[in-house]
């Protein structure tokens, strides 16, 4: 397989997608006050983002401790993300 086919390098463009995403959503709410605030979806993007970034360590190789930590912080984004959202 080519490398720049490899499975990190496919990752890394999901993850550099997402952020591009993340981006574009922001500046459209910021230049036009419509579409979604960054607040409604930040915990999300980063939740999935961290996921993401756990599946590249496991792929490239990084020690378990990167792995758990990168799949805690998604914990916790999530986590952050189903408290803000929680209806009383």
């Amino acid at each position: 397989m080519p490398e720049w086919l490899s499975l990190v390098v496919l990752v890394d463009g999901v993850i550099a997608l997402t952020v591009a995403e993340g981006l574009a959503l922001w500046m459209f709410w910021r230049s036009t006050g419509r579409g979604v605030a960054p607040r409604d979806y930040a915990c999300n993007l980063l939740s999935g983002l961290c996921l993401m970034l756990a599946l590249r360590c496991a792929l490239a190789g990084a020690p378990a401790w990167a792995v758990l930590a990168w799949l805690s912080a998604a914990g916790l984004a999530h986590a952050t993300d189903i408290a803000r959202r929680w209806k009383k």
